[in-house]
């Protein structure tokens, strides 16, 4: 029972009395029941107005991201609008790729547009056999049991295909099914060789006494003599990055010389470097100014050029930086010590950072691919075989390898693997330093990035051709003379573009309109994602591009299976060397960077001007733009076309994977094709 307090009537005395009551508990209790009731009725409308709120948030944000999609789809619509009305396309001077035959590119172009219209009308003819309610793999019996001539007609491309087409089909779609294996394979064990480095901490490591003091200056002596070469041509964007970086290498000034090799045809541009040289000459710095005015031999013209030089026989090393590389100040220090002890070390390879790899798409893309090189082939060929391609830029060469060796030569558009090869011939070692970065940049645009590639894959084909005999000649082991000839260069630079191309643009949409030759699901969608996944894995920020960098490849396998049938079999112009442009951006936190150094070492009438830094700058990017256009690219669209043509005719026999891939990989080649990916210049 509950206690409470009253107040009595007041009685006939006149009094008052109070008097203490009690009160049951099921009084209580329903009191309490009606303030728990109310109480609950609050928070439920309290939280039916959170949720509410929750909800409008949410829709609030659907909204936003559909609005920006929409956005997105209009620029996008609006970009190719713009390309088809201005008309530029890659048949345009200048466009093409360096070394590509404009013979061969018309006639390649040619048989796509051939192909592109007799897959439409094998569509319209599918499309009416199956209003027809014909089976699109009918019986030829069945269909001669109908009378009409269409029908006669549909029977005789069903017996074609059976007896002809589907056979040859099937055989070489198990051929190239077969090398995307084998291809698919090496690069699994590429992978586990990765792992295994990695889990048992593998690395070149310099022998004992190698010098990594950080002062340089007391015992100079014992700093062996180093030569720095700085090839550029026409690179006004990167120049003074370049210049600086090599300049504030941590090394005596009296043990390292820096040789800018200019090939620059554009007078403007010399001065600009020179002026630079001169600069660091006034500080100190060994630095030498020397300029070709006839590019022959193009980069290796200009490096064998500078090794002619009476003064070389005095250095020990020679180090080679690109115009957009920007070595750290330590370089040489992490460098150089390989060699002392390692007689037979020939080659000490740094790997490649990228300072726009988070540009667009495009230097994405690339930075997944280029991740995958260094971290893993690179790396797992130098610790396993001591032999990997001289990458050209940000590595240390022993001069006596380099003599021995035969120097540089002309003969091919990648001189850097050239004389990687012809090293390995000669019995000299490489070694990879992973944990060694030299900044740099990649393409922005499409056409950049599209010209590196055809060089970077016509050039080895150009190589294979001139020194197959020289591998089956040389005193190395046999494994060597495999690795060299399958793994290096077959399986690598020729199987790979062939097979991709042709397997994945060429005959997965013939099966669809061949329906008797298959290709499984597996080698469609299964195998081709496992391996985008292990590519992604060193630069594993990049994990939510694995879809689009799938696409991407194959995409690219056109101009790679075009360009190394063109170094294959000599077609074109293929020694045309092309400099990659460059955009610079690496330069602005740079250069400031610089000044601040510079001014607190008190730098007197050498410091750069910023403010004319920044307008040279800021001219140099509105001439690039005025120049700069984005264009179409024909081979790019037709196949598009095609593809799609193929996912609407894989819908009449409802292959999901193979129209969804066929699809999205449709979409890809008409961005690509409408140089939507990368730079876009308005």
């Amino acid at each position: 029972m509950a206690q409470w307090w009253g107040r009595e009537a007041r009685g006939g005395g006149g009094t008052s009395v109070v008097v203490k009551m009690e009160s049951p508990d099921w009084a209580v209790s329903k009191s309490e029941a009606a303030g728990a009731g109310a109480g609950a009725k609050a928070g439920r409308g309290k939280n039916a107005r959170q949720i509410t709120w929750v909800l409008l948030l949410k829709a609030h944000r659907a909204a936003g991201k559909l609005t920006g999609a929409a956005s997105a789809a209009l620029s996008v619509a609006a970009a190719a609008r713009r390309r088809v009305a201005a008309g530029r396309t890659d048949a345009d001077a200048g466009a093409a790729p360096p070394g590509e035959s404009p013979a061969l590119r018309t006639r390649f172009y040619g048989c796509l547009r051939a192909f592109l219209v007799l897959s439409l009308l094998l569509l319209a003819v599918d499309v009416a056999a199956h209003l027809q309610g014909w089976q699109l793999a009918v019986d030829v019996p069945d269909l001669l049991a109908v009378e009409g001539l269409f029908a006669a007609g549909y029977a005789s491309w069903v017996r074609v295909r059976l007896d002809y087409l589907a056979p040859a089909l099937q055989f070489l779609a198990n051929a190239c099914v077969v090398l995307f294996l084998i291809q698919s394979v090496d690069r699994l064990i590429l992978c586990l060789g990765c792992l295994w480095i990695k889990l048992k901490g593998i690395k070149p490591v310099p022998n004992a006494g190698g010098k990594g003091s950080d002062d340089v200056e007391n015992g100079a002596e014992d700093f062996p003599m180093v030569l720095v070469q700085i090839p550029m041509c026409n690179e006004k964007e990167v120049y003074q990055q370049s210049i600086g970086a090599v300049c504030s290498l941590d090394w005596p000034r009296t043990n390292f010389l820096v040789q800018v090799l200019d090939d620059s045809d554009d007078a403007a541009t010399s001065a600009l470097i020179k002026e630079e040289v001169e600069k660091w000459q006034h500080e100190g710095v060994r630095i030498l100014y020397r300029h070709r005015v006839i590019r022959d031999g193009y980069k290796a013209g200009n490096l064998k050029s500078a090794m002619n030089c009476s003064y070389v026989k005095d250095y020990e090393f020679v180090v080679i930086f690109d115009a957009d590389f920007q070595p750290q100040p330590d370089f040489l220090k992490r460098t150089v010590p390989h060699f002392k002890g390692n007689e037979d070390v020939g080659l000490v390879q740094a790997r490649w950072s990228f300072v726009n790899k988070d540009e667009n798409l495009l230097t994405r893309l690339q930075n997944i691919n280029l991740c995958f090189h260094f971290e893993v082939e690179q790396q797992v060929n130098g610790i396993f075989l001591n032999f990997f391609g001289f990458n050209g830029t940000a590595g240390v060469w022993r001069i006596k390898a380099l003599e021995d060796s035969g120097g540089w030569m002309e003969r091919t558009t990648v001189e850097d693997m050239d004389i990687a090869v012809r090293a390995h011939l000669k019995g000299w070692k490489f070694l990879f330093l992973n944990d060694v970065e030299c900044q740099c940049e990649v393409p922005e645009s499409y056409e950049a990035y599209r010209k590196q590639q055809h060089r970077w894959h016509s050039g080895p084909m150009q190589l294979f051709r001139l020194c197959f005999v020289d591998i089956i000649k040389s005193k190395i082991g046999f494994w060597k003379k495999f690795n060299l000839i399958f793994l290096f260069f077959l399986l690598r630079k020729l199987i790979l573009p062939f097979y991709s191309f042709t397997l994945f643009c060429i005959i997965l949409p013939m099966t669809m309109f061949i329906p008797e030759a298959e290709l499984p699901a597996w080698v469609v969608c299964y195998i081709p994602a496992t391996m985008s996944l292990l590519n992604i894995l060193p630069a594993p920020r990049s994990f939510p591009f694995i879809v689009p960098y799938l696409l991407f490849e194959n995409t690219m396998s056109v101009t790679k299976f075009n360009a190394m049938i063109s170094g294959l079999f000599q077609l074109g112009s293929a020694y045309e060397w092309v400099v990659t442009k460059k955009s610079g951006r690496s330069s602005e936190g740079d250069l400031v960077a610089l000044v601040e150094k510079q001014s607190k070492q008190q730098r007197v009438g050498s410091a750069p001007n910023m403010d004319s830094l920044t307008k040279e700058s800021s001219n140099l990017k509105k001439d690039s733009k005025r120049k700069k256009h984005n264009r179409i690219y024909r081979k790019e669209l037709a196949l598009s076309f095609l593809l799609l043509t193929a996912a609407a005719r894989s819908l009449l026999s409802v292959q999901g994977i193979h129209f969804y891939f066929l699809l999205f990989q449709g979409v890809s080649f008409l961005v690509v094709g409408l140089d939507l990916i990368g730079e876009q210049v308005e």
